[in-house]
């Protein structure tokens, strides 16, 4: 279905970004929190202003037999939600242990060893790079672990726990303090949707009123499902943590340097959106791989976000670390 240039939708739904916590992360629309309070979202403008042109996709693209799309009406709902919930009063924060640097998350309740053979909760998050959620009441053992990057609402601040609102996962939560991050940003302005269903990435910046601008619409390739090293690239709602000029990578299953992937933006755990992949440890700037042909088809990569070089180049530099946030959908 073809979109209009300028795109108007009134959500009807309350703020929550709630995915549905199951093991195959079916994603839901957003769903009302009884955890946060504010107006109902008004509706959001979305206009195509492209500030980045090369390898631009359609509304709709044909791929082999069949024809794929932006889900702008997807993206719609999250730019309405996210318009709802950015009020002068309100703090974001996000969940940080990359590499444990802040310690191994406690053993959760009811744990289990998932299919990378990793000590996981019952929703399939790893233990490894992850933070302890406890649910009111129980301060024992976290209920679940929420993923490094994610987006929280903070409701209250205490001596050594701050309770949230979830991003991810329905209700309130209570989190050790050495896990979060208090965000100076109180509004986000810049917005990027990976799409693993169409494997297409948009990136969006917010204008006047309820205006949001298209500035790119590219061809991405996410992270696919194939233990013991390839990972999906999880569904959620993420803060850019940090940018690397070279992200390198490990051949698989040793401490080997195999290579690198260029202006890397890393927004959860080891997931960056980044340039197509150099094999070579040494590669210089000159040896920059533009496109390949696979951008755009099917999951492949370990949980990273694949892109055009100059297109990752383009995210590098425009969305500013902890000040721009990245939504994975279905």
């Amino acid at each position: 279905m073809n979109i209009r240039k300028n795109l108007r939708a009134g959500a009807s739904l309350w703020l929550a970004f709630g995915i549905a916590a199951v093991a195959a992360q079916a994603q839901e629309r957003p769903t009302r929190l009884s955890c946060a309070a504010g107006d109902t979202p008004a509706a959001v403008e979305i206009v195509k202003e492209l500030s980045y042109t090369p390898h631009t996709l359609g509304d709709t693209y044909p791929y082999k037999d069949t024809e794929r799309r932006f889900q702008w009406d997807k993206i719609n709902e999250w730019l309405s939600e996210l318009e709802a919930a950015q009020q002068d009063s309100v703090v974001w924060v996000t969940l940080q242990n990359y590499k444990d640097r802040n310690g191994i998350a406690p053993e959760v309740q009811d744990p289990e060893i998932n299919e990378y053979r990793s000590a996981s909760d019952r929703y399939g998050v790893s233990r490894y790079q992850s933070i302890p959620l406890y649910g009111a009441g129980d301060m024992k053992k976290p209920a679940r672990y929420g993923r490094d990057g994610s987006l929280f609402l903070l409701l209250k601040d205490s001596a050594d726990y701050i309770k949230v609102c979830s991003m991810l996962y329905d209700g309130a939560w209570y989190v050790p303090k050495d896990y979060v991050q208090v965000l100076s940003a109180r509004k986000f302005n810049k917005v990027i949707f990976v799409d693993r269903t169409d494997q297409n990435i948009a990136t969006l910046e917010k204008g006047a009123g309820n205006l949001w601008y298209v500035r790119s619409m590219n061809p991405a390739t996410t992270g696919l499902h194939n233990p013991p090293y390839q990972q999906e690239t999880p569904l959620g709602v993420y803060v850019i943590q940090e940018h690397k000029p070279k992200m390198y990578y490990l051949h698989d299953g040793s401490s080997e340097i195999a290579g690198f992937a260029p202006w890397a933006s890393r927004f959860t755990r080891g997931g960056y959106i980044h340039g197509v992949p150099l094999n070579n440890p040494k590669a210089t700037e000159k040896n920059y791989i533009e496109f390949t042909s696979t951008l755009g088809t099917t999951p492949r990569s370990h949980m990273c976000v694949r892109n055009a070089t100059s297109h990752a180049k383009y995210i590098y530099d425009w969305a500013t670390p902890l000040e721009s946030l990245v939504v994975v959908i279905d």
